[in-house]
């Protein structure tokens, strides 16, 4: 074995020992890997996961740690197996997701290709591998089966052509040729079924938010933060690998993973999250959150100059000094007449300018879902700001403006674009 590995898997696990051990032969089949390591995290099983992790000990340079179970805590397990990881790339991998004979091979090959740009204090990129038959809900036919007897690389070519055997990323990923360059939100894409980033990176971010306590969303938080620190995100085929389908809870994991949507918005004011949680919440997909957040930049520069200020001070005339007001909307503009409150805006830039006025908190955000509680306002007033998103999101808007604030009052020019929407 070597001493200084390349790579340092870490697989998290939970009572799974017959999926974690095809996931080990699956690490100890690689082709002419790089030198690597196997970190086996376990989040508290109960089964023989620790034996079965001493079975590779001579075909692999493993080792394993073991936290107290105190209900799901995959989070603090991934964290538990890199703090000690010796490499200088991580790789994760979970236990029931197979490697593919090149995947350690393949995750090196990408971060040799995709560095950071200049300025960037990132040390290198996220790779995200394909992963075929991932398909929490719509498991491919007799896949399952086919892993009694079938190697990785057997069942890889048995399905290929099978459309039902694609990751259930493909068609987001085929729709940008599988470049994430240039996508404002490529962590939609950061799935730690079968990823690798930077150990130096993560450390910078401080790894998976250990306050996820159950199902869904933690991989993403993740990668927002590692975008956020520029890291660039690259997809490879190369390094592949095949998931084996498992029973779940279809209606708990979709109510997890929803609620952590919930819990990674309320972490992050920015209006990428918002929309991914709006997405998510309301038909369960993410990926049009891309599309969605691209149109708003256009219209953030087309708004810049836009001063709503006449428009605030109208829609709230009749209320007496003192009274609390949330502005959609607001850009720059802060209202007037001894009111008080907060200033809800896309553009952080022009929120920075308002930020100087004591008497109103900022937030950065559309208004599909604010942090404070019911009633917490007087009055929301939504802006001509919103005009682009009215069509499309105006219901949601309101229904949170309403939530928030005992009164609504909305700008005219509103209701005129969602009227003009509904005849185009």
């Amino acid at each position: 074995m070597h001493n200084q590995p390349q790579l340092s898997v870490v697989v998290p696990t939970y009572n799974r020992a017959p999926l974690l051990r095809k996931t080990l032969e699956s690490l100890a089949d690689q082709r002419d890997p790089p030198p690597f390591e196997v970190i086996v995290a376990d989040d508290g099983s109960a089964d023989d996961s620790e034996q079965v992790a001493e079975e590779f000990s001579d075909r692999l340079a493993i080792r394993y740690r073991y936290q107290e179970d105190q209900g799901y805590r995959v989070a603090k397990a991934r964290n538990m197996g890199a703090a000690i990881a010796r490499a200088p790339i991580l790789v994760f991998l979970d236990s029931g997701t197979l490697a593919g004979p090149d995947l350690l091979a393949g995750h090196l090959r990408g971060h040799a290709e995709h560095r950071p740009g200049p300025g960037s204090p990132a040390r290198g990129a996220a790779v995200i591998g394909y992963t075929y038959g991932y398909r929490p809900y719509d498991p491919t036919p007799g896949l399952a089966e086919s892993f009694t007897s079938l190697s990785p690389q057997q069942v890889y070519q048995r399905y290929l052509c099978d459309p039902q055997f694609r990751d259930s990323r493909h068609e987001a990923l085929d729709k940008v040729d599988f470049s994430l360059t240039g996508l404002r939100m490529p962590w939609l894409f950061f799935w730690t079924l079968n990823v690798s980033v930077h150990a130096a990176d993560y450390a910078a971010v401080a790894g998976f938010d250990e306050r996820f306590h159950s199902w869904g969303g933690e991989d993403l938080e993740l990668g927002y933060r590692l975008h956020r620190y520029g890291v660039p995100f690259a997809c490879d085929t190369l390094p592949w690998a095949v998931e084996i389908p498992h029973e779940r809870d279809r209606e708990a994991g979709i109510a997890s993973n929803k609620s952590n949507a919930l819990r990674m918005l309320m972490a992050h004011a920015d209006p990428a999250v918002e929309f991914f949680w709006a997405l998510l919440t309301r038909d369960y997909i993410m990926f049009p959150a891309e599309d969605a957040y691209r149109d708003l930049v256009d219209w953030e520069d087309r708004v810049t100059d836009l001063d709503v200020r006449p428009e605030v001070d109208r829609g709230t005339a009749d209320l007496p000094p003192g009274a609390r007001v949330a502005v959609f909307g607001s850009g720059a503009s802060v209202p007037g007449r001894g009111l008080r409150g907060a200033l809800v805006d896309f553009d952080d830039r022009l929120l920075t300018g308002a930020s100087v006025d004591c008497r109103f908190i900022t937030h950065h955000g559309l208004g599909l879902r604010t942090p404070w509680p019911d009633n917490t306002f007087d009055r929301v007033m939504i802006t001509s700001r919103l005009s682009r998103l009215w069509p499309q999101w105006g219901e949601v808007i309101r229904a949170e403006a309403s939530r928030i604030g005992a009164s609504v009052r909305c700008a005219p020019a509103l209701d005129r674009e969602a009227g003009e929407a509904r005849t185009r």
